[in-house]
């Protein structure tokens, strides 16, 4: 079995996938914390395998994704010691690249995002879009040839939540959610609309832009949901996918996302550790 792990700035996530499977069997989330120690990390990660009755001993290889550098010795650490291998890092030790990266800044991009792009194109062909909705939203753009074209990157909600409350005297942390009207009445509503529909307004602008300069043709309104949503790699309309752990808050707003896929980092990564083998 692979054990694939996703390490990003909030969250880790984990998943156990068999060696012909392409679903993970099991997936778990841990709080990325820079101060927890390869042994804590090991006992977190034994016990998540026990509760789950799953015997730790029977993963024969380990994956990781990282965007935190601070931890990943930490990670390496942990899995010889625990897991008994040598982690595989994407994006680092892969023989050769697994997609041809457009464009002069190649070593920028994030373990994370090359593997949303490895996974995407594997299921749906291109071109396609990836939004991942984290703690920051990026959008990742592949092209009709398999090629990683770029993209774009904003905060997430919760960052801009954070940074609203940091930077002002008297507005309260909120959550975020949808509000009933456009015009608050209270500051929390007032908030919650600002947040909310300028996050909208922000991924369908985006969206509409990435999607010209990328050739796919505008979305058709009116066709039933059954037909829109009938075969992966019926055409572009239907090639954004959302992924992350934040995709949920939003989508029913931007009806252009046909595709919400929570293991697509995870997938990416199998994928990218299986082609180097």
């Amino acid at each position: 079995m692979l054990l694939a792990i996703d390490v990003g700035n909030t969250n880790i996530t984990l998943g156990v996938y068999t060696s012909k499977g392409n679903k993970p069997l099991v997936i778990w989330r841990l709080v990325t914390d820079t101060r927890l120690t390869a042994d804590e990390y090991g006992c977190k990660i034994l016990d998540l395998f026990r509760n789950a009755d799953m015997p730790s001993i029977d993963i024969r290889a380990v994956a990781i994704a990282s965007v935190v550098p601070k931890i990943n010795a930490a990670m390496a650490e942990m899995s010889e010691k625990y897991l008994k291998n040598k982690a595989f890092f994407v994006g680092k030790d892969e023989p050769r690249r697994p997609m041809k990266i457009l464009g002069n800044n190649t070593h920028e991009l994030g373990a994370d995002r090359l593997a949303n792009a490895v996974a995407a194109f594997e299921k749906f062909g291109g071109p396609c879009i990836v939004i991942d909705f984290g703690t920051a939203t990026t959008f990742d753009c592949i092209t009709k040839k398999g090629e990683y074209a770029g993209g774009a990157i904003c905060p997430g909600p919760n960052v801009a939540i954070a940074s609203l409350v940091k930077h002002t005297a008297q507005l309260p942390m909120i959550q975020m959610a949808r509000p009933k009207k456009y015009i608050g009445q209270s500051t929390v509503a007032c908030m919650q609309s600002g947040l909310y529909f300028g996050y909208v307004g922000l991924i369908k602008e985006l969206l509409s832009g990435i999607k010209r300069e990328l050739g796919m043709p505008p979305e058709r309104h009116g066709l039933p949901k059954a037909r829109q949503r009938q075969s992966p790699r019926m055409g572009g309309m239907s090639k954004v996918i959302a992924t992350g752990g934040l995709a949920d808050i939003v989508l029913n707003e931007i009806k252009e996302v046909k595709h919400l896929i929570p293991e697509l980092t995870l997938d990416g990564i199998r994928l990218i550790w299986k082609k180097s083998q």
